[in-house]
């Protein structure tokens, strides 16, 4: 039998007497609120639970208090963790409304008998009800720590001490700031700031193991710690991760869920009364979701994405961090905070008081109301206190307010100040995280690219990091004078990049490249032929071929940062099944998909794309006219489904069946997105990996991890050199000479970063250059550095050392 649960009435109005002092404390709004949204949420304690809502859209449609309560939904009997195979069961709780305490805009509760949530099982779940004209509405917890069931089902209460008391890298957290400190912080008003990386990699859970789950990441890290520890041999799939003292997790926040097809939590059966309460039977399902991570709704952003969780624990999380943390070369994890915008179905469960209205990316947020503001800034702060070092905040140019008297839209850059004064505890440490911001102000200003300094916020926090201008999603390395056409903006890098994020490949670039189209011959817009001999080859060389690693990693300052999925030479596009609106538009738009990642023989692989061969696609070549037909279609008829199916059906069409419908559409597009995601799972393509070159490319990130001291500017007006070969003729050829502070080391590197063979004289290159001492240190394969003319392909590069 369950606890009882019941309302501790003097415990709430002592909570309510709390919420009324503080709101007297402050003379400010904003100040006041941030204490307040602080306990807002569910908070367990020694049987105890604290309960408060945000509500004003009740308060202002005069619900009575008397009408509204808090339903608490506590199982009969032990709930299975989803592992073993169990995506779906029956359950069956108890469910007890509680009269609620309403303070002004918010309602408080002080709750004896709710079940917290472990490891081992799920805990009581708990939403606001309230009846209204009759019927009976829900309201979900928006600082939810834990939405099992997905983000449109109720939140789980979670033992947060026993989780932080029971995470296996308690000692990292506590050597903060001291001697013995793990990685290196720096003080910042009196608390330690986590220090930058050194390199970084990006990781998409939801590809990144056959599993799909940060389970699944917990435990390849945790493995390629033993081979570490006990120095056994790794396989090349285990290097690709390897070499990084740094990983960005792409958002792990839940999702939004698809209007028709997803439905994880539903309520089943008769209720029958029962003393204390009622009995309900639910159906729950283990969210099976496709997405990127962006597409967030704000509601329990503070809990980890249910979909990438096996067991449907939040301690999946920090098990992943902690196996991260516990490497005999400890790993930082920066999670990406997409806090901008908010997807299209936010406001089915969010207050109407967060929404200013529709957006680029879905719906804006109100920033400038100080209950918004300070509660965003309290989901930032419950999200990394799962353990994070370090904060990636997406689109910092989104952040923006209006003015009407100017009538001009501003930068909410102190609104950016808050995120970086935001400050984490865990294992009783508190601390700062490394802060980065992408930020491509003036942007979306059609001159953007040129006027876009990506220094704004380092100018204002001279201790955060901007991702630089090479590594945003306009940058396209498979297109031919691509090295050569972007010197000014690597130039940059050289001369003052050392607080960028660099690199060329990420979850945007990628995409971006395979969205170009593949010329077959010396077209607008050329693919630099020299990559490869086909699309696989090219885009797998442009974005991890050995001279860009080289010199963003050996070379240039800033903290170069790589996509694992291009470390894996695995396939990368736009996934998502959660959008009921856009779904066959955004497939249409990855008409090229197939010429980079998909030859015939792989289409054919009995593994890959059967939803899509089931539905009559069974040619490669049929698939690939018909998603440039469905783009080609989409375009003239403004994507009106209807209108796309019937001009589909009349120009001929693969698909089973001779009439298409605008349905047939949709399943395409829903097949398409599943399978594609199939096949770009990594468990795939580790083992097709050359051991070789896997060890080559991880000696390439070592060099880089045994010399922090790249991470300074190159001095080039002083005595160290960044050029390239002039003139061109054909191939781009970059070079540079750099020394260490101390004076012990010099560095010489040359790489051909584009076009056919050409041969070189390193140092013959700049009179600075000294002309003997020189070592080889890493030799991209099938190189002979010889010094004096050393012949370099497409791709290849050398780096030499010296001890002046």
């Amino acid at each position: 039998m369950t606890t009882e649960v019941t309302l501790l009435e003097d415990a709430t109005e002592a909570l309510c007497e709390w919420h009324r002092d503080c709101r007297d404390r402050h003379e400010d709004d904003f100040e006041a609120a941030k204490e307040i949204v602080a306990r807002l949420g569910a908070h367990y304690e020694d049987g105890v639970t604290e309960v408060g809502f945000w509500t004003p859209e009740i308060v202002e449609a005069g619900v009575p208090h008397e009408d509204v309560y808090l339903e608490v939904l506590t199982p009969t009997e032990d709930v299975q963790v989803f592992e073993d195979g169990v995506d779906q069961q029956r359950i069956e709780v108890r469910r007890d409304r509680l009269p609620i305490y309403r303070e002004g805009e918010y309602h408080w509760a002080v709750v004896e008998g709710m079940t917290p949530g472990t490891r081992e099982q799920f805990g009581s779940l708990y939403q606001l009800v309230y009846r209204q004209d009759g019927e009976w509405h829900t309201v979900q917890d928006p600082m939810a720590y834990s939405v099992p069931f997905g983000v449109f089902g109720p939140a789980e209460l979670i033992d947060l001490d026993t989780l932080d008391a029971e995470r296996d890298d308690r000692e990292y957290f506590e050597q903060f700031g001291t001697d013995e400190e793990p990685i290196p912080t720096t003080e910042d008003d009196g608390l330690p700031r986590v220090d930058p990386a050194t390199s970084m990699v990006e990781v998409h859970p939801g590809t990144a193991t056959e599993s799909g789950s940060l389970g699944g990441l917990a435990r390849r890290y945790e493995r390629i710690g033993e081979k570490l520890r006990s120095d056994e041999d790794l396989t090349a799939g285990e290097r690709i991760h390897l070499g990084y003292d740094a990983i960005q997790l792409m958002p792990v926040e839940p999702i939004t869920e698809h209007r028709e097809n997803h439905d994880f939590w539903s309520v089943e059966g008769d209720r029958v009364a029962l003393e204390g309460g009622e009995t309900v039977e639910f159906v729950a399902e283990q969210p099976d979701l496709i997405n990127w991570g962006y597409d967030i709704v704000i509601r329990a952003f503070s809990a980890p994405n249910p979909a990438i969780l096996e067991t449907g624990r939040p301690h999946e999380l920090v098990d992943f961090i902690a196996a991260c943390h516990n490497l005999p070369e400890p790993i930082r994890i920066v999670f990406d905070i997409a806090l901008g915008h908010a997807e299209g179905r936010a406001d089915e469960l969010l207050d109407e008081t967060f929404i200013e209205g529709p957006g680029m990316y879905g719906l804006e947020l109100d920033y400038l109301h100080p209950v918004v503001r300070a509660i965003v800034l309290d989901l930032q702060r419950r999200k990394m206190d799962f353990g994070a070092d370090g904060i990636r905040v997406d689109g910092a140019q989104d952040f923006k307010y209006y003015d009407p008297g100017p009538d001009e839209l501003f930068h909410d850059d102190e609104f950016l100040a808050e995120m970086d004064e935001v400050t984490q505890e865990v294992a009783g440490t508190e601390y700062r995280p490394w802060m980065i911001y992408e930020d491509g102000r003036p942007w979306p200003r059609g001159d953007w690219e040129l006027a876009s300094t990506y220094r704004e916020l380092i100018k204002q926090h001279p201790h955060s990091f901007q991702w630089s201008p090479i590594t945003f999603a306009h940058n396209k390395p498979a297109l031919l004078t691509f090295w050569a056409s972007k010197w000014w903006r690597v130039f940059e890098v050289a001369d003052f990049g050392s607080n960028w994020i660099t690199g060329v490949a990420n979850h945007d670039t990628l995409r971006r490249g395979t969205q170009q189209p593949l010329p077959k011959g010396w077209e607008e817009d050329p693919i630099n032929p020299y990559l490869g001999e086909d699309g696989p080859e090219i885009i797998d060389e442009a974005y991890d071929q050995p001279s860009t690693n080289m010199l963003l990693h050996c070379l240039l300052p800033g903290v170069p940062m790589d996509f694992l999925n291009a470390n894996a030479h695995a396939p990368w596009s736009f996934m998502r099944d959660t959008d009921d609106e856009w779904n066959v538009k955004v497939v249409a738009e990855e008409d090229n998909f197939l010429d980079w990642h998909v030859p015939a023989e792989l289409y054919d692989d009995d593994r890959f794309f059967g939803r899509l061969k089931a539905m009559g696609v069974n040619d490669r070549d049929d698939l690939d006219q018909f998603v440039h037909v469905l783009h080609d279609v989409g375009e003239a008829t403004d994507w009106e489904l209807e209108d796309m199916a019937a001009t589909i059906e009349a120009l001929g069409s693969p698909l089973s069946g001779k009439a298409v419908t605008a349905a047939d559409l949709e399943r395409f597009g829903e097949a398409w997105m599943a399978d594609v995601n199939e096949f770009a799972n990594l468990s795939h393509w580790l083992d097709t990996l050359d051991d070789d070159r896997a060890a080559f490319m991880h000696r390439v990130r070592q060099f880089r991890q045994e010399r922090p001291w790249l991470l300074e500017d190159i001095d080039v007006d002083g005595d160290e050199v960044f050029d390239y070969v002039h003139p061109v003729d054909g191939t781009v050829v970059y070079y540079g000479f750099r020394g260490s502070p101390d004076g012990d080391e010099q560095i010489l590197f040359v790489g051909n970063m584009e076009g056919p063979e050409t041969t070189v004289g390193p140092t013959a290159l700049d009179d600075a250059i000294p002309g003997s001492g020189w070592e080889p240190a890493l030799v991209a394969p099938g190189v002979d550095p010889d010094l004096q003319e050393v012949a370099l392909d497409n791709g290849q590069a050398v780096v030499w050392t010296r001890q002046p």
